[in-house]
């Protein structure tokens, strides 16, 4: 990547990461990623005003996904609600990571966040992390009134992974129609395992996620190499012959991300299907730039996010 392209602001960010190497000890990056994120939140004050309960979701007869459910701390009425579905390429990342992020979400929208602690791969394989999420979809609109929310205010988001499982999410919801999404949130997805784009060869630094990480992400995720000719929808949405009906669409992405290319090419399908879709590039961002906490250029894309979500949850 060349640093002249990235943003000023970024570069310094960009200079203290070390190089990612997950793939060698996939256990262990997961344990000193989780350590890194918890070191950083420490040097961080509390988010006063929110409150969290934890709970388990039934997916099927054999498998329950862990679910962290927030909401303001001074609301009793029936809030508008996101599904939110945390990064990490379908291998790393948590609902304990993603915890103070979404505190600041539900501080600054003030709707209420259910965070899915989804399965993993390649312990778990693809459609693992769809039907936890599905099933934790279902459980919000059946568990409307006992979890204080409107059903018929309800959204999905979600980071990288997270994004491109929240687009999945969204087209089962179409297609089985057991349940109404009303907005998409989707950061940097990962929507593409074909990875033909030219931005999918553009990006080879180590310091964040790669074309040889996103390879190897989708291998596990898949199970095989992507790019088959079978791959569902479901795992990358791209793939979607059809995406009329889907709910409106807000989408950021840095120009030094290698899904700039895949993203771009999904909005402008969202917009020929007549989907209501906010589309940008964030220029000399790369990828994930959004979680920065201290940098000013992340934190006006983070309230754009938020803006939009408030925007769709309660207008």
């Amino acid at each position: 990547m060349n640093i002249n392209l990235v943003d000023p602001e970024l570069i310094p960010f960009l200079e203290s990461f070390p190089p990612l190497d997950i793939w060698s000890d996939l256990p262990g990056f997961r344990n000193k990623y989780a350590k890194r994120i918890e070191d950083l939140r420490a040097e961080s004050p509390a988010v006063e005003g929110v409150d969290s309960h934890d709970h388990e979701v039934d997916v099927d007869l054999l498998t329950r996904v862990n679910v962290r459910v927030y909401r303001p701390a001074d609301q009793e009425r029936n809030l508008p609600v996101m599904l939110w579905l945390h990064g990490g390429g379908y291998c790393l990342g948590s609902i304990q990571i993603d915890d103070e992020f979404v505190r600041k979400m539900v501080k600054n929208i003030g709707c209420v966040v259910v965070s899915v602690d989804y399965r993993l791969a390649p312990e778990n394989r693809f459609p693992g992390a769809l039907d936890d999420a599905y099933a934790v979809l279902k459980w919000i609109y059946a568990e409307a009134n006992g979890l204080s929310i409107d059903a018929d205010r309800l959204a999905v988001g979600g980071l990288s992974a997270g994004a491109g499982l929240a687009a999945g999410v969204a087209l089962a919801a179409r297609d089985r129609g057991e349940v109404k999404l009303i907005f998409q949130s989707l950061w940097c997805p990962m929507l593409d395992d074909r990875n033909n784009y030219v931005s999918s060869y553009a990006i080879n630094d180590p310091r964040v996620w790669s074309r040889d990480d996103n390879l190897r992400a989708w291998r596990a995720y898949l199970g095989r190499d992507g790019g088959g000719k079978d791959t569902s929808a479901y795992a990358a949405p791209s793939r979607a012959l059809d995406l009329t009906g889907l709910p409106p669409v807000y989408m950021r992405v840095g120009s030094l991300d290698l899904f700039l290319d895949e993203n771009t090419a999904y909005a402008e399908r969202l917009v020929s299907a007549g989907v209501q879709t906010d589309f940008a590039v964030i220029d000399g961002a790369f990828h994930a730039f959004e979680m920065l906490p201290n940098a000013e250029l992340s934190r006006k894309v983070r309230d754009g996010h938020f803006a939009a979500i408030k925007d769709a949850l309660f207008l």
